[in-house]
């Protein structure tokens, strides 16, 4: 299929996204980022005091340099996030270790017309986090970004790619019935993230074992 359609949630209606524009430090930097997802990109568009909208467009994908992150290694995501999301590293082995993937396992997302990929909110980035600074191991951080099923994102990054979307039409979303939903979902995330910390992961690999390891994309404890 080279057509695709996609959503964007917003307070606004964007009736012609600009190639760009955006903040830097989004999940994969500059960039439109939507879903495939309606009703998640309601939930995106909401806050708690204000309706938003689902921008609808379509996307010819023919001939367009997709990288799709779930080709690849829950730490080349890891890597690819924070080289761009703004965060204090709070101790020397989450210094290191941020260090260490961006310079092993970083893919180069600025070559590339579309992004396929976890979307980090404030709990998935939490979880990204708590394992860099060895609260949970790279098994548990799998684990982890399935919780709340919060979906991927796709992302475009491209001027070429920007030439190609077309908006389509919108639809309203009410804050009283998708922020709701918006909070339910993190808060269920939380909660079974919660349960996961209770399991204690002795023999997982851990930040500092990769550090330790020098541990490289094609060890198999990542696949």
């Amino acid at each position: 299929m080279s057509k695709i359609d996609l959503y964007h949630g917003s307070p606004n209606i964007l009736e012609k996204p600009l190639f760009g524009h955006g903040k830097t430090w989004n999940d994969y930097g500059s960039g439109f980022y939507c879903t495939e997802q309606k009703e998640l990109a309601k939930e995106w568009a909401v806050s708690d005091a204000s309706n938003g909208y689902a921008n609808k467009y379509t996307l010819e994908t023919k001939d367009l340099l997709l990288l799709n992150l779930g080709d690849y290694t829950m730490l080349h995501w890891l890597a690819v996030l924070v080289q761009h999301r703004e965060f204090q590293t709070t101790t020397p082995i989450m210094k290191r270790g941020k260090d260490y993937l961006k310079a092993h396992f970083y893919l180069p997302v600025e070559n590339y017309d579309l992004i396929r990929g976890y979307r980090a909110d404030d709990s998935y980035f939490s979880f990204a986090k708590a394992f860099l600074t060895n609260q949970i191991s790279y098994m548990q951080l799998s684990y982890a970004m399935k919780l709340g099923k919060l979906g991927e994102q796709v992302v475009l990054k491209s001027k070429k790619s920007f030439e190609r979307i077309k908006f389509k039409d919108y639809e309203l979303a009410d804050y009283h019935e998708y922020f709701p939903k918006k909070k339910e979902r993190d808060e269920k995330a939380r909660s079974n993230y919660r349960k996961l910390l209770e399991e204690d992961d002795i023999e997982g690999l851990f930040m500092r074992d990769i550090l330790r390891e020098e541990i490289k994309a094609d060890d198999s404890r990542l696949q």
